[in-house]
């Protein structure tokens, strides 16, 4: 059978306890899926571009990652992803929600059950690299030396990256413009939205708040506008503590409030050396946060789907270590809060 033919897939069940995936290409070489079957990771989370984003081309890598082993729990189309036409409302934006419509309703019709969205007009923003533990080179932030940020190409300048300053009451209007849009076209077909905090969060960049995932508040408003069992969070550990106190509420505490409200999608694992205004990334076990309680408290809340190593330093030359690494780690602590609650 051709993919071309492939009918409606059977949709994958997100009530699969915590897990841990890899992030892995869409397009994986031999050595790639060996790997994730050397970790013994089981789920796969996948990105792809507007130029392939469709049924076809996601069913096609269901039966692919599946005949290796592998589920895909989620699949993101980085062009419908941090958009500055849906935040700040610019010439474009309803074709760009027609787009992320069509993204979602794709995901439905391959079986594929959840993907993440950003809610940033202006990308990641990032200073020079530093160096953490043993001198491995790190994506840092020093909110003193801020000049630009960057999503999929594109660069974003200060001190105005859209030509003007926007207000928190524009931004907000814009969300609940976008996620009404978006909400019924997820519920049909049976697919999880999972939001990401702003990348850094809580501060004011280049003209645009970061008013809505850059906060506690922010995302329990949010997630009150969507007012959906498919529109939920995709909680960013490393973001969370990028803004520490910033954030309005801790990260256990965060996690317990969304796993309670069965709005936790997918967790990503990491740490930082300290909050903003400056931190560096670095290894899970070398930042300012202790992560075995996260994974202890995502056994805790009863948390249903995957968690990823995620911004991983560079370790030894070859990105493969570091991440061979961060695996290893999460699924000792996995395995200690398992033992641990069974206890």
């Amino acid at each position: 059978m051709t993919t071309a033919t492939l009918p409606s897939q059977p949709m994958a069940s997100t009530q699969i306890g915590t897990q841990i995936a890899l992030q892995l290409p869409a397009e994986p070489s031999e050595a790639d899926l060996q790997f994730a079957q050397q970790l013994g990771v089981k789920y796969a989370v996948l990105w792809t571009d507007g130029a392939h984003a469709g049924y076809e081309y996601y069913a096609s890598r269901r039966e692919l990652f599946e005949r290796a082993g592998l589920t895909i729990y989620g699949f993101g189309n980085w062009d419908v992803h941090n958009q500055d036409a849906i935040v700040l409302n610019l010439p474009g934006r309803d074709e760009k929600i027609e787009q992320y419509k069509q993204h979602l309703r794709a995901l439905g019709k391959a079986g594929i059950p959840y993907t993440t969205y950003a809610h940033m007009a202006n990308g990641i923003w990032s200073t020079a690299p530093q160096t953490t533990r043993g001198g491995a080179p790190a994506r840092a932030f020093d909110l003193a030396q801020a000049e630009s940020g960057h999503w999929f190409g594109r660069r974003y300048f200060m001190p105005l990256s859209h030509g003007r300053a926007y207000s928190e009451d524009e931004i907000w209007e814009n969300f609940a413009y976008f996620i009404h849009e978006v909400t019924p076209v997820a519920e049909e077909a049976g697919v999880k939205i999972g939001i990401h905090p702003d990348d850094p969060p809580g501060v004011d960049l280049a003209g645009v708040p970061r008013c809505i995932f850059g906060n506690f508040a922010g995302y329990k408003r949010a997630l009150e506008i969507a007012d959906s069992p498919n529109v939920g969070v995709c909680f960013c550990v490393g973001c969370w503590l990028e803004g520490g106190e910033l954030m309005g509420n801790g990260v256990l505490e965060s996690i317990r409030f969304f796993a309670e409200q069965g709005k936790l999608f997918k967790v990503h694992f990491r740490n930082v050396d300290a909050p903003l205004p400056h931190f560096v990334e670095t290894f899970v076990d070398d930042g300012y946060y202790d992560m075995y309680k996260v994974m202890r408290e995502l056994v805790a809340a009863g948390f249903n789907g995957v968690t990823i190593a995620d911004h991983i330093p560079l370790m030894a030359g070859d990105p493969r270590v570091g991440t061979a690494y961060t695996v290893a780690y999460m699924k000792a602590l996995l395995r200690r809060a398992h033992d641990e609650a069974g206890a």
